[in-house]
């Protein structure tokens, strides 16, 4: 027969106080007065008893649902493509269910005509937001913000008052960029991560260009296309940039699973890389270690962002003062197989 599961009633009765008395207690309620040792008291007859409390009675108790959700500003087919993701999660969740939190994961359609996550926060199915893959342009956001509700970015806006986690993504991409440069490399194309609808590809494509500006190669908006999460935009891409009546030596791609997508264009029309093309890429996925010839990329810490994220919506849910509103961390140029210098 199964155990009965124990109640607050229980409880009260184990200690000899009033039901009141062990809501109070086990609820933290602040200014309750209870004296030390009828508490300690209290939380022996629980342990005893083995109490776990009713989540929902909890969440009516303390206004919280003890859950955060992950909003990923991606349609769910090319948020299953995004590797990146999963480390984030993995740093996010480690951080937040030491707290008793749990995180949900939620894909909106970035076309979507209503929002579908501010309805988590309104109908307090969350307590605070982690948005993934910001768009330059998103005012529910900023709605949801001014309304008071927690939100932390996993990538930087220009909406300063919005706490963020991110690394520099203009310095990264211009850091990959030089590396080809330096490599002899003057012709050089470009794949973005995402359409320019989202601020990392809005970024990396700054950094793109601030590295052919100061080696005084011109800008060519014919040797740039955009990708959209997932190894299929990168293989079309690429397609396009093959087209191009004179072939790029070079192509600095916003991101690793878009890049996958591009290596097999290439070898679908049998250029050698790097002897026809150099590939640098970008997040430092598993994956790109493996890859034939493996990626030359830059590291990006995902599961510390999803740490920094997770510590900094906690402390926003319990209105505590965050050191910065604009957490930024570095990168590095990993070099491996995909690039070599120019053979003149």
């Amino acid at each position: 027969m199964k155990k009965r599961r124990a109640t607050m009633a229980d409880v009260a009765n184990h200690a000899g106080v009033s039901r009141t008395t062990v809501s109070f207690v086990l609820n933290n309620v602040p200014d309750a007065n209870i004296p030390e040792a009828t508490r300690q008291r209290i939380l022996q007859s629980a342990r005893e008893l083995d109490y776990a409390p009713n989540v929902q009675a909890l969440n009516l108790a303390t206004g919280r649902t003890m859950m955060i959700a992950l909003v990923v500003r991606q349609t769910s087919e090319q948020m299953a493509a995004d590797l990146f993701l999963g480390e984030f999660m993995r740093g996010a969740t480690r951080i937040i269910e030491a707290d008793d939190y749990h995180l949900l994961v939620h894909a909106a359609e970035p076309d979507a005509v209503e929002s579908t996550y501010g309805k988590l926060v309104r109908t307090h199915k969350v307590d605070g937001l982690l948005v993934a893959s910001p768009m330059v342009e998103d005012p529910e956001v900023q709605l949801l913000h001014d309304e008071g509700t927690p939100i932390v970015l996993n990538g930087a806006t220009d909406a300063r008052d919005i706490a963020s986690v991110d690394v520099d993504n203009v310095q990264g991409a211009y850091t990959a960029v030089r590396h080809l440069i330096e490599l002899g490399h003057r012709r050089i194309g470009h794949i973005s991560n995402a359409p320019f609808s989202y601020t990392s590809s809005v970024y990396r494509l700054a950094g793109y260009r601030q590295a052919l500006h100061e080696s005084g190669i011109s800008y060519d908006e014919q040797l740039v296309f955009a990708g959209e999460f997932t190894t299929e935009s990168g293989y079309v891409a690429m397609q396009h940039l093959i087209d191009n009546p004179v072939l790029p030596t070079a192509v600095f791609i916003g991101s690793d699973v878009v890049a996958i997508g591009a290596l097999d264009a290439l070898h679908h029309h049998g250029l050698s890389i790097p002897r026809d093309m150099s590939v640098v890429s970008f997040d430092d996925i598993l994956l790109s270690k493996y890859v034939r010839p493996a990626l030359t990329t830059v590291h990006l810490p995902a599961y510390d962002l999803g740490r920094n994220a997770g510590e900094m919506i906690l402390k926003i849910i319990r209105r505590q003062p965050l050191v910065k509103m604009r957490v930024l961390l570095p990168t590095e140029l990993i070099v491996r197989d995909s690039t070599a210098r120019l053979s003149v």
